[in-house]
């Protein structure tokens, strides 16, 4: 599926599923050719399961058009198994996870109410196949028997057939209750949506590095809500602050009043955060979200300058509103305005052009080009470790002659430490080991501490122009974030943290790069500093898989960058050696099913059907 000419994720894949009828039998027909693997001979059986069988059949459409089919029956005289006769997937649509999501649906139809045993026929080659069932047992949680099915002799011929393996899943309870609140997000929230199409369940509860779904099944957070979970799930000490705050009748909502909860916030974060590193900035309460803090940074440095442009980075990520958006480079994001996103420059990152291209020096010859035809800009703009760019690290000389560049030039520097901020790499700035003093940085997700949205713009005094009210947001009084964020700061009060994240990052980035070594043909790399971490690969097709697996086998893991190809790691700050190493077991585990699958999932076999 394209826009633009540019292929969507795949998580805005949507499918319908239904009961076949006896009219999809030339339909059906002409899908089980496109599988390539399954027999066209047994074109009986797609009339007969529209006929007779269509209660415990499944086809599942999109755009109208039949993709994919599961075809089943229940055998006399065992209520409680259904044997998959077939099940093939169209080659456009393979990768997708659509073969497991029809062995879902079929195992919830009313006439599987009884059923408590999944069986099929799969031979010992069909390793795409085997790979199928094995995953669909995981996601039920239940055992996966592995037995004699039929000998090659039983099928005629020459020695044309191989032997068939059975596979029986079971017993297995379906709770429709997830099922059925699923639903409720597809019957009445926008399309718009998209984590919960790769994290296909219902949360329920979370704890520290820990989530559990409403069945009861527990997954290992290497996601942290897109970076704003630094301190993990329902931190205690701030849970316990914020109960206190809240039972006490404390103010929840004041816009930019004064208050005693953001009184506290303010004083801590100058001794703890501010003050230590000889920073001077004030802090500017923009709105609740990242957002809000850059489209805050950019009106400000157009005020001051009196100038318009902007110069912004290839593969930054700055946010979604039309400001932010303009200084964004992802393409897919950007089609989302609707209208010309203008007075920006996008000009290389360090490294964009290869290790032997000077991209500060490109810029420099911009600017001082009288032809070049670049405006002289208000600000620059960067993140030192792009994280929805594809955990593109920029180097701390890069960073510095970056400044020396603002200041000889007589533009202001902007740092976008929204994901990469609060510790994520190790220091509290991300910017820090680079020693460069920006103008305004820009602060959100994490600097919440609980979860809880907040945003701040740290902003030179020289620079803190902007009159009473001409920026500003009913949502930038949250009080019961100041509270969490708050006692957040005590992590920063010794570089304990600081020490336990670079340990941490050093052993995850020397797993990831294991991974790298041991499958070449993935033709990986490992980037990031800290927890911020990535594993870019060839083909971002493949990292989605990976992902996809991850998530089966309880690890919830996002992909980066332009096209999808980078797998990121953003464990919370706080996980244990414990947790780390779960994860990144799962991970490993995950890496290895996807490479060992030499082709796609597409069928499973009848009886006497070989299918790959």
């Amino acid at each position: 599926m394209t826009v633009g000419g540019r292929k969507l994720p795949k998580r805005f894949v949507r499918y319908e599923f239904r009961q076949p009828s006896h009219e999809d039998g030339s339909a059906l027909w002409d899908l089980v050719k496109d599988t390539g693997v399954l027999d066209v001979n047994s074109a009986y059986s797609y009339l007969l399961l529209g006929k007779h069988f269509d209660e415990t059949c499944v086809v599942a459409e999109r755009k109208g058009e039949i993709r994919g089919f599961v075809s089943a029956f229940c055998p006399p005289g065992r209520e409680d198994t259904v044997f998959v006769w077939q099940i093939g997937v169209a080659q456009s649509e393979r990768g997708r996870g659509l073969a497991k999501a029809l062995l879902h649906e079929l195992v919830r139809r009313p006439a599987c109410r009884q059923v408590r045993f999944l069986e099929a026929t799969v031979t010992p080659s069909n390793r795409a196949s085997r790979a199928l069932f094995r995953a669909f047992a995981r996601d039920l949680g239940a055992r996966c028997y592995v037995g004699n099915g039929f000998e090659a002799e039983h099928f005629p011929g020459d020695g044309d057939y191989e032997a068939e393996n059975l596979f029986r899943i079971g017993p297995f309870e379906i709770n429709d209750t997830e099922e059925d609140t699923l639903k409720v997000f597809e019957k009445y929230e926008s399309e718009v949506r998209s984590y919960c199409r790769d994290f296909p369940t219902v949360f329920d509860k979370a704890r520290g590095y820990t989530l559990w779904s409403e069945d009861g099944r527990e997954y290992i957070d290497f996601f942290a809500g897109a970076g704003a979970l630094n301190y993990g799930h329902n931190h205690p000490a701030m849970k316990q602050k914020i109960i206190e705050y809240m039972t006490d009748d404390g103010i929840t909502h004041s816009l930019d009043m004064a208050t005693t909860a953001k009184a506290r916030f303010l004083q801590r974060f100058h001794d703890v955060i501010l003050a230590p590193r000889g920073m001077t900035h004030k802090v500017m309460f923009p709105g609740p979200t990242g957002t809000n803090t850059v489209e805050a940074a950019l009106k400000l440095a157009r005020k001051i300058t009196g100038r318009d442009k902007v110069v912004s980075f290839t593969n930054a990520f700055h946010g979604m509103t039309l400001g932010s958006l303009a200084v964004t480079g992802n393409a897919f994001k950007r089609e989302g305005a609707g209208i010309p996103l203008q007075n920006v420059t996008h000009v290389p990152f360090d490294g964009y052009l290869g290790e032997d291209v000077d991209t500060l020096e490109y810029l420099e010859r911009m600017l001082a080009d009288e032809g070049s035809g670049m405006d002289l800009p208000a600000a620059i703009i960067v993140e030192p470790v792009q994280g929805e760019g594809g955990v593109n690290v920029a180097s701390f000389d890069w960073l510095k002659r970056l400044e020396h560049l603002c200041r000889r030039w007589d533009i202001l520097l902007i740092v976008d430490d929204v994901q990469a901020g609060c510790g994520r790499t190790g220091s509290f700035f991300s910017y820090e080991p680079a020693g460069i003093d920006p103008d305004i940085v820009c602060l959100s997700k994490s600097i919440g501490g609980y979860g809880l949205p907040l945003a701040l713009t740290l902003i030179k005094p020289q620079y803190d122009k902007f009159a009473a009210g001409e920026h500003n947001g009913t949502f930038r009084g949250n009080n019961l974030a100041f509270v969490a964020a708050t006692e957040a700061l005590g992590f920063w009060e010794d570089d304990e943290l600081t020490k336990s994240v670079q340990a941490k990052g050093e052993k995850a980035a020397a797993f990831l790069q294991k991974l790298a070594d041991k499958y070449p043909e993935l033709e990986g790399e490992v980037r990031g500093r800290g927890l911020m971490l990535g594993l870019a690969i060839a083909d971002g097709e493949v990292a989605g898989k990976i992902c996809e697996e991850a998530f089966q086998r309880g690890l919830l893991v996002e992909t980066s960058g332009p096209n999808g190809e980078v797998i990121k790691l953003l464990p919370p700050l706080i996980i244990d050696d414990v947790g780390l190493e779960r994860g990144l077991s799962i991970l490993g585990q995950s890496v290895e099913e996807v490479v060992a699958r030499k082709t796609p999932e597409a069928s499973t076999p009848r009886a006497s059907d070989d299918a790959a």
